[in-house]
């Protein structure tokens, strides 16, 4: 009976984790996500402009909002759907726009998903090539300031452009 305790407890017990084992995806940590945010929004306040910034996860899940004193009651929702666009095609959502006014028979993408945004302000982060997440600016009064708010979150967390 001792006998077979101890070997359903042997073939029952994890196996121990060897570093190779582990998953090495990259990911955006979280303090990383709050820097960049609060990089991007005190870029635009320096302008004088009260916007929204979101940070999502590669996954398209927010994982930081915040939100100017005074910005408009859409720029929350804005900024979100510029993250996520951004997060989910890898590329900045200018570009985007631009992809999809070149050849009208790209407009399906604008409905491929209802969270995206696709205007000017959001921007993938990427460490090295890795896409961990988007950054997305909603408020400013043009979508180059937004985007340009969204590249201080880059910078400030060193990510790729």
């Amino acid at each position: 009976m001792i006998r077979q305790l101890v070997l359903a407890a042997t073939l029952l017990a994890p196996l121990p984790a060897f570093a190779q084992d582990l998953p090495t995806a990259p990911y955006l940590p979280l303090d990383l996500a709050v820097k960049a945010a609060d990089a991007a929004l005190k870029a635009c306040a320096a302008e004088g402009h009260n916007v929204s910034v979101a940070i999502v996860a590669r996954d398209g899940a927010t994982k930081v909002l915040v939100k100017a004193d005074n910005a408009g009651p859409h720029t929350g929702s804005s900024a979100q759907g510029k993250a996520f666009a951004s997060a989910a095609m890898g590329r900045d959502t200018a570009g985007i726009a631009e992809f999809i006014a070149a050849k009208p028979a790209n407009d399906g993408l604008r409905n491929m998903d209802a969270r995206m945004v696709i205007q000017a302000g959001g921007l993938p982060i990427k460490f090295g090539k890795a896409l961990v997440g988007g950054v997305g600016v909603g408020g400013a009064p043009t979508g180059d300031i937004d985007a340009g708010c969204a590249l201080a979150g880059l910078k400030a967390i060193n990510a790729a452009q």
